[in-house]
């Protein structure tokens, strides 16, 4: 098993700028993928936002490259995202998720608003 405890999020104006942090603990495999899903009302699929991987690399949605930008701390444990430029589109349920070979984990999910 492995936790995941999100947090970060809230309301923000357009242009404005978010945080989100995920920190994983437990049965936790080297070779993995971190990073962050949304998913609006009405919408069934989780929209892959950002993710990173076990030993470099990233991967973004294109709809946020430029403006989102994912890292890791030093020990791998912990993914960041921060948003900038936020705009109402972005608004969503963000949820952090871990996957690797043992499967496939997600956070709660927290809520990311942009709105004047």
């Amino acid at each position: 098993q492995v936790q995941l405890v999100e947090s970060g999020g809230g309301l923000v104006q357009p242009g404005g700028s978010l945080s989100l942090s995920c920190a994983a603990s437990g049965s936790i495999f080297s070779v993995n993928i971190m990073g962050w899903y949304r998913q609006v009302p009405g919408v069934l699929e989780r929209e892959l936002v950002a993710v990173s991987i076990s030993g470099g690399g990233t991967k973004y949605a294109d709809s946020v490259k430029g403006r989102f930008t994912i890292s890791r701390d030093n020990a791998g444990n912990t993914v960041y995202l921060q948003m900038n430029s936020l705009e109402p589109e972005d608004t969503a349920v963000y949820y952090c998720t871990h996957k690797s070979g043992r499967g496939d984990y997600w956070g709660q999910g927290t809520q990311v608003t942009v709105s004047s």
